[in-house]
């Protein structure tokens, strides 16, 4: 299948991806109360699905292009000539590996945390709430994620891989009851991500893995409370505003200021 095919065929797979997910939020709830159109909405699908993907997709595109031009590093061909599913299985767990550490580092760090902020602003946890995510993380974590994989692997799996982000983005943050018993030990989901979001003392710095629930259960950051659920999301520390352009100024604020 040649590259201009196989994005096609992504592309279709992420709409579809929504759109069964779409459909199981509203058949399987995890909370009934919840709207479709929730505070927000047009915010995170206009500005940070739309708006903000592509910028940001320019912007590392030119990015990658500028560090190969200085390091060549795209010469170095061992792993693309690694056959695609090997190419997969190493930039999925390396990748995972890697955003398991630094998304547990953006919450013992001020200023990554500010820059982390936008991700938790969501008040109703959704199959779209996991778009929100300010600029500056973006370009951090892409660049990071696929440098090595544009530079490095073949091209395919750059396409490849940024569909299962996207679906499993919207996957674990989508409102749906799921209920995968053991596999919740090694695959993540909704089940715990939710308890991520929630805005609970106990549960805040919990659950940092995203494709592989093993991290957190190896480095002990796991919280699975069986007894309730996950009822309250967003930040009540601080008047986080609405709107794309004061969010993303939002985090440059003052240091000082609480």
């Amino acid at each position: 299948m040649d590259l201009s095919t196989l994005r096609i065929v992504c592309g279709v797979i992420t709409i579809v991806g929504a759109i069964v997910l779409i459909a199981l939020e509203r058949i399987i709830p995890y909370n009934k109360e919840q709207t479709f159109f929730r505070e927000g909405f047009f915010t995170d699908f206009f500005w940070y699905t739309i708006f903000q993907s592509f910028v940001m997709g320019v912007l590392i595109s030119y990015l990658i292009h500028y560090i190969d031009t200085a390091t060549s590093l795209s010469r170095i061909e061992w792993i693309r000539e690694w056959p695609l599913w090997g190419q997969m299985i190493f930039f999925l767990l390396l990748h995972d590996f890697y955003i398991y550490w630094f998304h547990r580092w953006q919450h013992h760090n001020k200023f990554l945390w500010r820059i982390h902020e936008a991700h938790h602003s969501v008040k109703d946890l959704d199959w779209l709430g996991g778009a929100r995510s300010h600029a500056a993380e973006i370009m951090i974590n892409q660049t990071i994620e696929f440098a090595p994989i544009i530079l490095l692997g073949s091209p395919e799996i750059a396409v490849m891989k940024g569909t299962i982000d996207t679906v499993w983005g919207m996957y674990i943050h989508s409102n749906i009851d799921v209920r995968s018993g053991k596999l919740q030990y090694f695959i993540n989901g909704p089940e715990m991500h939710r308890w991520h979001h929630c805005d609970r003392h106990e549960a805040h710095n919990r659950n940092f893995s995203t494709k592989l629930a093993i991290w957190d259960w190896m480095f002990r950051t796991d919280y699975f409370p069986s007894d309730r659920k996950a009822d309250k999301y967003g930040l009540s520390d601080v008047e986080f505003p609405e709107g794309y352009f004061r969010q993303f100024v939002f985090a440059f604020r003052s240091f000082f200021s609480k």
